[in-house]
This record gives C-alpha cells, sequence and structure tokens, in this order.
C-alpha cells in the first residue's frame, strides 16, 4: 500500500486542475486526490482523509500559493467553511477556464465527444447576482439558527450574516425573517427560501404542523410580497400577498441569475430561429419564455411542462396555433413530433432514457436539438443515448459565479446518413 492510501498521512503534492465539484485535483504517488479550496498551481501538503480507487484529502498547508489565488471576501467561505461556494479563492477568468476544463471533460471522458474546449459567457455580475437564497432554519435552545452547512461537515449548520453573491434586497429580506423567529412554526426544523420578483420578494416556508401565528410573521416582514407555506406532509398554500400583487406569477420557477439567464435564453432563441422552424418543441418549458419568444416570430410551438401552474401560465401567454401540455416529457413528447427544432432544459438529473430514443427513432428527425444542461456529466450521458446526432456547438454561461455550476448550451444536429 502506498503511504498515500493511508488515512492520516500527509502527502505533498502540486494541484493540477479542478474537479466538476470544485475540488482542487493532484496526484501523490500515483494516486487521484481531491482537495477542497486548492487552485491549480498550488503546492500543498494535504492530509489524506479517505481512500480508495481515489482520495479525498484536506488542506493541511500552502508550500507555494498559486498564482491563481485571491483572497475570498465572505467571512462565512473563510472561517464558517460554507459550502455554498466552491471557488471564492480563485481570480474570476481562472474560474471560467476552470469550468470550460470542466464540460471538456465530461463531454470527451464520459459523453466520448472530440469537441474543442468550449467558450464560457462569463457573468455580468461576479457578486451580488443571486436572486432566491434558501437556508436551512433550526430551532436551538438560545432561538433559532438560520443559514448555510460547511462543506465538510453537514450536519453542521452556522448562522448566516451575509451572503455576498446574493442580492441585498434578499439579504435584507433574511434579515427581517430572523428577527420575526417568534412568529414561526413551532418545530424543531424548517426551510425557507427569499425569492426577489418583480413584485417584491417572495417567502417560502416548508415544514411544521401547525402555524396559527403567520399573520403575525407575514406583518413582521414588510420586503416580502407574498407568502407560501408548505406544512409538513402537505401541499404548499398561499397564506398571504400584499394589496396588488399577482401570487400566481411568484409560485414557480424564477432565475437566480437573471442578466446571465437573459444572455442564455438570447443565444438559445437566436440559434434556433436560424434554423426558420415551422414547428418547434419546447421541453421543460418551465413558464414558456423560451416558447413565447419563437411563438412571437411565427413558430408553432408546443411547449410541456410538469407544472402545471407554470403550464397555465405559459399557455395565456401563447398565441393561437401554439399551445402548452402539462405532463412528463418522456411520456407526451411522441405525440408532439415531428418538428423542425426540439429544445430540451431538463433538471440536473437529465431527460429520462426514453426521450433521446423517441428523438432517435422519429423520422424525419429535428434539424436540430438543443440541450440547456446545469450538470456536465448528466449531459454527457445523455449525449451516448444521441448518437444519431452529432455536436454543431457548445456554449457554456456562468450563471453561478464563485461556484462550480455552469450552464451549457449544447446544439445538435443529425448525422449525416
Amino acid at each position: 500500500m502506498t503511504v498515500a492510501r493511508v488515512p492520516g498521512t500527509v502527502a505533498q503534492l502540486e494541484i493540477q486542475s479542478i474537479a466538476a465539484g470544485g475540488d482542487g485535483v493532484g496526484r501523490a504517488d500515483g494516486l487521484v486526490v481531491f482537495v477542497p479550496r486548492t487552485a491549480p498551481g498550488d503546492r500543498a501538503l494535504v492530509r489524506i482523509k479517505q481512500a480508495n480507487r481515489f482520495a479525498r484529502g484536506e488542506l493541511d498547508a500552502l508550500l507555494q500559493p498559486s498564482s491563481l489565488r485571491v483572497s475570498p471576501p465572505c467571512t462565512h467561505y473563510r472561517v464558517d467553511r460554507c459550502g455554498g461556494c466552491q471557488l471564492q479563492h480563485i481570480r474570476y477568468e481562472s474560474q471560467l477556464e476552470a469550468k470550460s476544463a470542466i464540460v471538456l471533460d465530461a463531454l470527451q471522458r464520459i459523453g466520448k465527444r472530440a469537441i474543442e474546449p468550449p467558450a464560457v459567457q462569463p457573468s455580468e455580475r461576479q457578486w451580488r447576482y443571486r436572486r432566491k437564497l434558501t437556508l436551512a432554519m433550526c430551532r436551538m435552545t438560545s432561538g433559532w439558527r438560520m443559514g448555510l452547512r460547511p462543506y465538510d461537515d453537514p450536519s453542521q449548520l452556522f448562522q448566516l450574516e451575509d451572503c455576498p453573491i446574493t442580492d441585498e434586497r434578499v439579504v435584507a429580506t433574511w434579515r427581517e425573517i430572523m428577527r420575526a423567529e417568534q412568529s414561526l412554526p413551532q418545530d424543531p426544523e424548517l426551510r425557507g427560501s427569499v425569492r426577489l420578483g418583480a413584485g417584491g420578494s417572495t417567502v417560502i416556508i416548508e415544514g411544521g404542523r401547525d402555524w396559527r401565528t403567520s399573520d403575525r410573521f407575514f406583518a413582521a416582514v414588510p420586503s416580502a410580497a407574498v407568502l407560501w407555506w408548505k406544512p409538513e406532509r402537505a401541499a404548499r398554500r398561499l397564506i398571504a400577498q400584499r394589496p396588488g400583487v399577482d401570487a400566481s406569477a411568484t409560485a414557480s420557477f424564477g432565475q437566480v441569475n437573471a442578466e446571465a439567464a437573459a444572455a442564455l435564453h438570447a443565444h438559445v432563441v437566436e440559434r434556433a430561429r436560424s434554423y426558420a422552424p415551422a414547428v418547434a418543441v419546447d421541453a421543460y418549458a418551465g413558464t414558456g419564455e423560451t416558447a413565447v419568444s419563437l411563438a412571437g416570430s411565427g413558430v408553432r410551438v408546443t411547449a410541456i411542462e410538469l407544472d402545471r401552474d407554470a403550464v397555465a401560465r405559459c399557455a395565456a401567454r401563447l398565441p393561437n396555433g401554439s399551445h402548452a401540455i402539462a405532463g412528463r416529457v418522456e411520456e407526451v413528447l411522441a405525440r408532439t413530433l415531428p418538428a423542425d427544432v426540439v429544445l430540451l432544459n431538463p433538471p440536473r438529473a437529465g431527460v429520462d432514457e426514453r426521450v433521446p430514443a423517441i428523438l432517435t427513432r422519429q423520422a424525419p428527425r429535428p434539424r436540430a436539438i438543443f440541450y440547456v444542461s446545469c450538470d456536465p456529466a448528466t449531459l454527457a450521458r445523455d449525449l451516448t443515448r444521441l448518437a444519431a446526432y452529432r455536436i454543431a456547438s457548445v456554449v457554456c454561461f456562468d450563471m453561478f459565479p464563485q461556484t462550480a455550476h455552469v450552464e451549457t448550451v449544447c446544439e445538435l444536429v443529425p448525422e449525416a446518413p
């Protein structure tokens, strides 16, 4: 057994790259070691925590810091080891390079596709871009603790003071919630989220079985435009709203980084229109931003979405000739085809294996498929199921600066017979 395979051993290594989860990657005695909070170019002493086919370690000491390092501005990142961000210690240009390499590695190694390193479009804002913040909430003997968890100990919870990647208005609403803690449901653990929208902040409290003080709570959180509650083992319900606010518009998913989302949306719509489609399918359509944009240029669009509230909002905005379907994509896609263009924007788990099978069997095949992914690994896996299509382009968007997450738009066209 090599020394590096013994837990507790301190090994010296140089960090060579950043892995998909944000850890630095180096080698000790030929063993791949993943080390959080390191940067390419670091020479470090690393304590091995566990080892098998690869090892996980923790930074023991920096022998020679990388030139890519910067001082993280967030106290929680430095002191509390916050797991919300992974890359604050790396300069922004190098974060983009790391994300390009992460996508390249996944598509080549898992997807078996030969591509050039993809471009990563930078975020307009590197800080204060998040319009949504979800916190764990735990009742302690001294009162409520509301915050995030350390990356190396998810059983712990630290009290949030600020989050530099989150819009200050969202943080301000959370501070109001913290001051109104006595009016929360009387349960040991809850989960809360604040999302910023056009009409103000939407607050969602999850957990609890009884909430008789919800009116008092809403009054104590004046920046909240809408309050939703999802009781334990029950459906989410609207509790309160300010006059003139459309509560139904606050129930569905909203983009975390509005500017980056707009850039991604514009890219997808522009590329889709370049095929001059007459018919398009927008799968996992959400509230239909892309579907509505394409339909507005004369394309007959079918939008597919599981969330019925989102479907209703989408349908209300689509012109005659286009429509929205509530259902699972894998169950309804076949009957929406043939189509000139198909858009896929699935959740992190990727598409059901029936979706690529349907698109491969379809005759004629779509002239283009646009796969929007938030996880390079599941994108790469799904590309192995779409072998009948070749990659025409890959463009990435930095939706979440300071984290290891990246959004990828993969443009696919049928392979020549």
